[in-house]
């Protein structure tokens, strides 16, 4: 038997990625975006609405990074989907995380999250069914804390996913299979 939900967001995980740009004087900007994902190989779509600062940001410095969220920084992680850059300018401050400047691009790297990868803005999309932020995935970085022979091992990630039905984070943790090769074994 199922039970049937009233709609939402609905696919689950959905990712907590922290999207980080510039303001106009410079300082650091991040939003909490889970409404993100890959589009294809090296290009990032983010359903964004043009009434984020991050989005002014982005269009204004034509680029942007994305990190993965992880568990020993949920707290900021939500400060950044709770707090606007609308409203209060130096919210990164206030996080107590600190960046750097990306190598590729003209965006910040939050210095204590495990994943970046370095985006240039291609374009804003606004139709009926546009995503808002489209992006090319220029560069990616990833702190040596999370290297295994020379490829990041996800279980050091820890990265974090969004229930939406809950509104909970949870952990990403733990290998169960490996892509392209278990479902092998039901070839014919």
């Amino acid at each position: 038997m199922r039970t049937k939900l009233n709609v939402t967001e609905g696919v689950y995980p959905m990712p907590v990625l922290m999207v980080a740009t510039y303001n106009e004087e410079g300082s650091v900007n991040v939003m909490n975006a889970a409404w993100g994902t890959m589009q294809e190989r090296g290009t990032v779509a983010l359903n964004l609405t043009e009434s984020h600062k991050t989005v002014q940001n982005i269009k204004a410095r034509g680029a942007f990074t994305v990190s993965i969220a992880d568990a020993a920084h949920v707290t900021e992680a939500d400060y950044f989907g709770v707090e606007s850059g609308n409203k209060v300018p130096d919210k990164f401050a206030r996080s107590g995380l600190t960046a750097s400047r990306a190598e590729t691009v003209d965006a910040p790297v939050i210095n204590e999250l495990p994943l970046c990868l370095e985006c240039e803005f291609i374009e804003y999309q606004s139709n009926e069914y546009g995503c808002g932020v489209i992006g090319r995935v220029v560069n990616v970085t990833a702190d040596e804390r999370v290297m295994v022979n020379g490829k990041p091992d996800m279980s050091l990630v820890n990265a974090i996913a969004f229930d939406p039905y809950t509104h909970g984070y949870y952990k990403v943790a733990g290998r169960v299979g490996d892509a392209f090769k278990d479902g092998l074994k039901l070839k014919g």
